[in-house]
C-alpha cells in the first residue's frame, strides 16, 4: 500500500507537464535539477532557526528593549478561586453579564468583584511587551536578511525585468545554489514560525496566519517539486520587502517612538498596496495563469499552484482591510501597538474602585482636615 501511495503522490502527470518525465530532470552535465529531497532539509534548518531566534532574543532584543526603556507592567494577580479559574479555562474569558451576575450567586461576591478578577485573570496570561518586542525585532531581522538575500539572487536573472523568461525552457530548468538556499531558508523560517505558535504572541487573526503558513510551506513545497523555482523566488521576495517595515513599525511602537512609527507603518501600507495589492495579482499571478500555457498544456501542478496563489491573495485582502483600520487610526487617532494582538487591560481603575469600597466607612469618619489620607491609602498595598 506505501509502494502504491508513494507512485501516485509522485505520479508525472501530477507534477509534470505533458510528454515531460521525472527521468529528464536527472541531473547531467554538471546541471543539477531540484527534487523534492533536497526540501528535507527544512526541518532541521527550522530547528536551526528556533536556536537562533533564543539567541537572538536573549541577547540582542533584550539588552535593546532595556536600552530603549521598554519595561513590562506590574501584573496585579487575582484573587485565589477555584470556580472561576475553572469557568475562565473551560467556558470564556470574556463573560456575558448575565453570567457574571450567575457566578455572583455561586461565589457570593459583588459583580465588579468577578469583573476585576476576570480582567487581571485576562492581562496574566497575556504576552508581555518585552516578548512582543524581541519577536517583532526578530521577524524584522530575518525579513531584511531573507530579503537581501533574495535581491543578490535575483538581480542579474532576466526573468526579473521580463517575465515570459520565467517559463522559457520549462520545466527543464536547472537550479541554481542561490535558489536553493533561498528556498531553504523560507521554508525552514515558515516551519519555525508553525512550530513556535504555541508560545508566539497570539493575535486576534490567529487562524488565518496559520493559514497563511500553512499555504506558504504548500506553495514553496509544491513550486519547488514542480520547478516552478523561479516564479517562487519572486513571489517571496514580493512577500519579503514589506514585512520588513511592518515589523520595524511595531519595534518603533513599543519603543514610544510615535512618529517614527506611524511615518514607517504609513510606508509599509504604501509597499503592501503596491507589491499585494498590485504586483502580486496583476504581474505575478497573471504571470503564472497565463504564459504556462503559450509553452505546455495545463495540468494538476499548473492549478493546485495557482489555486493556492489565489488563497494567499485572498488572505491579503483580509489583511488589507485590518491594515486600512490600522493606517485610519494612525492618521487621525492614537495607534497603540498592534490590532491584532491581545492587547492589556488597564488596571488602575480596578485598584481605585478596590481601594474606594473598604475605605468607605472610615471617609466618613474623617473630618476635612484628614480627606487626603483616604486618597493615598487607596493607592497604597
Amino acid at each position: 500500500m506505501l509502494t502504491q501511495a508513494s507512485e501516485f503522490l509522485w505520479w508525472e502527470r501530477l507534477w509534470l507537464p505533458k510528454n515531460v518525465s521525472w527521468s529528464d530532470l536527472k541531473d547531467r552535465d554538471g546541471l543539477v535539477y531540484a527534487r523534492p529531497s533536497h526540501l528535507y532539509a527544512a526541518l532541521p534548518c527550522a530547528f536551526a532557526l528556533l536556536l537562533v531566534r533564543y539567541l537572538f532574543e536573549r541577547y540582542l532584543a533584550c539588552p535593546l528593549a532595556e536600552a530603549c526603556e521598554i519595561r513590562d507592567r506590574h501584573r496585579l494577580p487575582p484573587e485565589p478561586s477555584s470556580v472561576l479559574d475553572s469557568y475562565f479555562c473551560s467556558a470564556s474569558r470574556h463573560p456575558s453579564q448575565a453570567e457574571v451576575r450567575s457566578l455572583c450567586k455561586k461565589m457570593s461576591w459583588s459583580e465588579r468583584r468577578v469583573q476585576i478578577w476576570f480582567r487581571r485573570q485576562r492581562n496574566q496570561v497575556r504576552p508581555a511587551l518585552c516578548k512582543r518586542f524581541c519577536e517583532a525585532s526578530w521577524r524584522c531581522a530575518f525579513y531584511l536578511f531573507a530579503f537581501v538575500g533574495g535581491i543578490l539572487a535575483l538581480y542579474d536573472k532576466p526573468w526579473l525585468y521580463n517575465l515570459r523568461d520565467v517559463w522559457e525552457g520549462f520545466p527543464k530548468q536547472s537550479m541554481l545554489p542561490s535558489q536553493y538556499w533561498y528556498y531553504l531558508m523560507e521554508m525552514g523560517f515558515y516551519l519555525s514560525l508553525l512550530l513556535s505558535l504555541s508560545f508566539d504572541v497570539k493575535r486576534k487573526d490567529f487562524k488565518e496566519q496559520v493559514v497563511h503558513h500553512i499555504a506558504t510551506l504548500m506553495l514553496l513545497a509544491f513550486s519547488w517539486a514542480s520547478n516552478y523555482i523561479r516564479i517562487g523566488t519572486l513571489v517571496m521576495a514580493t512577500h519579503d520587502s514589506a514585512d520588513i517595515l511592518l515589523e520595524g513599525a511595531k519595534i518603533l511602537n513599543y519603543a514610544k517612538w510615535k512618529r517614527s512609527a506611524d511615518a514607517m507603518f504609513v510606508g509599509f501600507t504604501l509597499l503592501f498596496a503596491l507589491t499585494r495589492m498590485v504586483f502580486l495579482p496583476f504581474w505575478l499571478i497573471h504571470c503564472t495563469w497565463v504564459y504556462p500555457v503559450e509553452v505546455y498544456p495545463p495540468f494538476f501542478a499548473y492549478y493546485f499552484f495557482n489555486a493556492i496563489l489565489v488563497v494567499l491573495q485572498g488572505l491579503h485582502l483580509y489583511w488589507a482591510v485590518l491594515i486600512s483600520q490600522m493606517l485610519y487610526k494612525c492618521l487621525f487617532s492614537k495607534l497603540e501597538g498592534d490590532d491584532r494582538s491581545d492587547e492589556e487591560e488597564e488596571d488602575r481603575s480596578d485598584e481605585e474602585e478596590e481601594g474606594r469600597e473598604p475605605l468607605k466607612e472610615g471617609n466618613r469618619r474623617l473630618d476635612h482636615t484628614n480627606s487626603c489620607r483616604p486618597r493615598g491609602l487607596a493607592n497604597g498595598p
